[in-house]
């Protein structure tokens, strides 16, 4: 696994809110939650990505995503003016998982990330369409030493 250090995502508001996804532990899924001052635990984003070894052999390797809805706080409260916090609506979960084979390299598995990402980002019928170009990605991803992509690189053995 990657050394754990802080990520940083935005969110798709009109004006995009920067969420800190802080190392909270490594043991046995590497853990991040975000720390937004005000909000409760169970409201903050939450990111955790696993290696789990199959009978096969293989590797299960999933990145999973938690942003929980907060309810919003109504105007008024009890006679004695006390207004409940707000709780936990619902959360939204996104979750990515790639199935590797023990023979499978490095070059194989950033090649299936990046085609991945180049989906879910809006790939069309129309070359390097999409939100981010991915043409010139190259190999951005085999070179990288960031958390999310070094983790599908490495092929961190589970805990």
């Amino acid at each position: 696994m990657p050394s754990m250090t802080n990520m940083l995502v935005k969110d798709d508001a009109a004006t995009p809110i920067e969420f800190t996804l802080l190392p909270i532990s490594d043991n046995p899924d590497a853990f991040y939650r975000a720390n937004v001052a005000g909000t409760p635990l169970e409201g903050q984003v939450r990111y955790t990505l696993r290696a789990e070894k199959l009978k096969s052999g293989s590797f299960k390797l999933t990145a999973k995503l938690e942003v929980p809805v907060m309810e919003t706080l109504g105007a008024s409260g009890t006679s004695a003016g006390y207004v409940a916090p707000p709780k936990v609506a619902y959360v939204t979960t996104a979750i990515f998982t790639m199935f590797a084979d023990r023979r499978s390299t490095p070059a194989d598995r950033m090649n299936t990330l990046k085609m991945a990402v180049g989906l879910l980002q809006g790939a069309s019928a129309t070359t390097a369409t999409g939100i981010l170009s991915q043409a010139s990605a190259g190999a951005a991803f085999t070179n990288s030493v960031l958390p999310v992509p070094g983790f599908f690189n490495t092929v961190a053995q589970p805990n």
